[in-house]
């Protein structure tokens, strides 16, 4: 087996890649098997951003914080858990921001996009689904759409609903809402298009984000899912993403 080996930037993870490299060998990521990830999570959507193009699962091994996308850390019985390992797909989610100075940004997300505030006042948005318009104004910290894959992060602290993988539906939550009050959001199908409007972004400017990927003072803001891009994460048996999320709804 080829295996590609990545590391975060921190000490542990580049302890672990040395070791793992002189026990295993490391092969050019293009002509791999595997790559296999070591961090947290952070460096985990980086890992699988960077190789959307190569038709390679992405193995995580726990170098960082939490983990949910990671497997238990070892060093000697990596090919058999490997040749074990369950394949789960991810679509990202596409995102494409204009700003008010009319500037178009596009960026892919795997967990979330998400609007936030950019100053002291509450954002004011409008909400549409497939060129209807559902929500004249929500008047919030932000909002975000969240794939099943990250509906345990953001969208969970948000009070969010946890998706199951395969659900085929999308989460639409709302952060910290003023008004309408009780509107915690919505479950929608994954082929939706999600449109954001941003009211009066003069006086309350508001900041779009794709997995860390950040755009400025946006004024239109159009997520929905990519089916033209999988990412294939690998996880031991028993510890898939299913399971993960039932876990997570336990904890």
């Amino acid at each position: 087996m080829k295996i590609a080996f990545a590391a975060s930037d921190a000490p542990v993870a580049q302890t672990a890649r040395a070791v793992l490299v002189g026990r295993y060998g490391h092969t050019d990521e293009a002509d791999a098997d595997v790559i296999v990830a070591l961090g947290g999570d952070g460096f985990m959507l980086q890992t699988l951003h960077r190789t959307q193009t190569l038709d390679v699962p992405v193995y995580g091994m726990n170098r960082g914080t939490v983990g949910f996308l990671m497997n238990t850390y070892s060093e000697s019985d990596l090919v058999a858990r490997l040749q074990a390992a369950e394949e789960a797909v991810i679509n990202p989610l596409s995102m494409r921001a204009e700003t008010v100075a009319g500037e178009v940004h596009q960026a892919l997300a795997i967990n979330e996009v998400s609007l936030l505030r950019q100053g002291p006042q509450a954002a004011k948005l409008k909400i549409w689904v497939d060129g209807r318009l559902r929500l004249e104004e929500l008047v919030c910290d932000g909002a975000l759409v969240a794939t099943p894959a990250g509906s345990t992060a953001y969208n969970y602290s948000a009070h969010g609903p946890i998706l199951p993988i395969g659900s085929g539906v999308l989460a639409l939550t709302a952060i910290a809402p003023f008004r309408p009050r009780r509107w915690r959001g919505a479950i929608l199908p994954a082929a939706a298009h999600v449109r954001f409007e941003v009211t009066d972004p003069a006086k309350r400017p508001v900041m779009a984000d794709a997995d860390s990927r950040s755009v400025q003072d946006v004024a239109v803001v159009d997520v929905q899912v990519e089916p033209d891009i999988r990412h294939r994460i690998l996880f031991d048996p028993g510890h898939g993403l299913d399971e993960r999320l039932i876990r997570e709804q336990f904890a």
